[in-house]
């Protein structure tokens, strides 16, 4: 059993940073393999990979005293397993939280997050004592990317957690994925939360502002109760626009959210697009008879039309496709083969002002099967590698980009491209 127990070393003969050297050791405290953190001026094309450098075990090192400082370290040097590779095992019926699990595993700044131990620093002083969701999710990504052997690990730790916050996890019952995503971060939020009392907000008056002040007045409300790593990964703001069709007056409510349930669009003829679902979901609609909605202007219910756009984007665009849907008699699934760029998703057709907003896609939740019978698996771009893989509880093996679209796609996991901006 192996130890991530980083210590500090000198590199004699060198002028190199000692706090910018790790060692990982076993449990007997021998040495296993070295990682160099580079300072931001240091830079080299030979030892260079992915942001961090190793050193092979012939370096002449003298090891001091035991520190723990974890780092995103991508090969362990004397093994040939890449970092992230390694399977979950299932647990009974636990392919749904192993699918949600590898991907955000491969969440490059929640991952690091984890690894450097920096949750540590913001957890909620009011619940330190109860962190252990946090603690757990964290402790699995670690043995995740540290891992120095293939064989696939057990999340009983983390399930134990997750059920201890979410009761409805209890057992061993098939799960709805994205259910689960919701209720692991919001659960995660709550920990790190950087708020540690929750103001009281009053009520103001802000029809006299523009919609962009109004978009960043409530962003920052939000903010004042709500701010965490989680947060400023996967939140964004959803505006909603009310039109009277009587007098033309539009009200605007804005909301945060942590994902977008896109609505599957049907056509008569031809594949349906992702953008095909962007748009069936920003349409606007009308509302009429009962769902007639009062005017603030006319005081009387009146026919309004309905328009989402998106105000401010998320580093973390989480798209959910509506394949089940539920009716009086039974739950029915949509097969519908939905196709999606693996690169540069353009949302800015749904933006409400004028800003770049491209994304490019790192995993998928995927559910086979159907009501009665299904199984989730994963399909994640290695961010060290930058190839695909195929997570299949215990079993990770390499796939082709070609192969990532499929009617099984159920959650899709985009990240801001770094030209693009978010914030309002």
């Amino acid at each position: 059993c192996f130890v991530m127990g980083f210590q500090p070393i000198t590199i004699q003969g060198s002028n190199y940073p000692v706090s910018n050297v790790r060692v990982f050791t076993t449990e007997s405290n021998t040495p296993r393999g070295y990682i160099v953190i580079p300072p931001v001026s240091f830079s080299t094309h030979s030892l260079q990979y992915s942001g961090l450098y190793s050193l092979t075990h012939k370096s002449r090192l003298k090891l001091v005293t035991s520190c723990l400082v974890p780092c995103s370290c991508m090969y362990h040097s004397n093994s040939k397993i890449p970092q992230g590779l390694v399977g979950l095992r299932n647990l009974g019926n636990t392919c749904f939280m192993n699918s949600i699990l590898q991907c955000l595993s491969n969440t490059p700044d929640l991952r690091d997050y984890c690894l450097r131990n920096t949750h540590r620093t913001d957890l909620n002083n009011n619940c330190r004592a109860k962190a252990a969701l946090m603690e757990e999710f964290a402790k699995l990504t670690q043995t995740l990317w540290t891992s120095v052997s293939s064989e696939a690990i057990s999340p009983s730790d983390f399930k134990t957690q997750i059920q201890r916050y979410a009761p409805k996890f209890v057992g061993y019952n098939q799960q709805d994925a994205q259910e689960f995503l919701r209720f692991l971060l919001d659960g995660l939020h709550n920990e790190v939360n950087r708020v540690t009392v929750r103001p009281r907000l009053p009520a103001e008056d802000i029809d006299h502002l523009s919609d962009n002040e109004k978009g960043k007045k409530m962003w920052n409300k939000y903010l004042e109760r709500e701010d965490s790593k989680v947060v400023d990964l996967f939140v964004g703001q959803l505006k909603s626009s009310l039109t009277c069709s009587e007098c033309g007056y539009c009200s605007t409510v804005f909301d945060p959210f942590w994902d977008l349930s896109l609505p599957i669009a049907k056509k008569g003829s031809g594949e349906v697009s992702l953008t095909d679902c962007m748009r069936f979901f920003t349409k606007e609609d009308v509302l009429d008879g009962d769902e007639k909605p009062t005017c603030c202007r006319c005081k009387a219910r009146r026919k309004c039309t309905k328009k989402f756009t998106i105000q401010k984007f998320p580093q973390i665009l989480v798209l959910h496709l509506k394949r089940f849907s539920e009716n009086r008699i039974r739950t029915s699934k949509l097969s519908t083969y939905v196709n999606f760029p693996l690169k540069e998703l353009d949302m800015r057709e749904f933006a409400s002002e004028n800003m770049n907003a491209v994304y490019n896609l790192y995993a998928v939740s995927n559910h086979s099967g159907n009501t009665l019978g299904g199984h989730y698996t994963a399909y994640c771009r290695n961010p060290a590698l930058g190839e695909w893989y195929s997570y299949n509880d215990s079993r990770v093996s390499p796939m082709s980009s070609s192969q990532v679209r499929s009617s099984d796609a159920y959650v899709l996991f985009y990240e801001l491209a770094s030209s693009s901006h978010s914030r309002l």
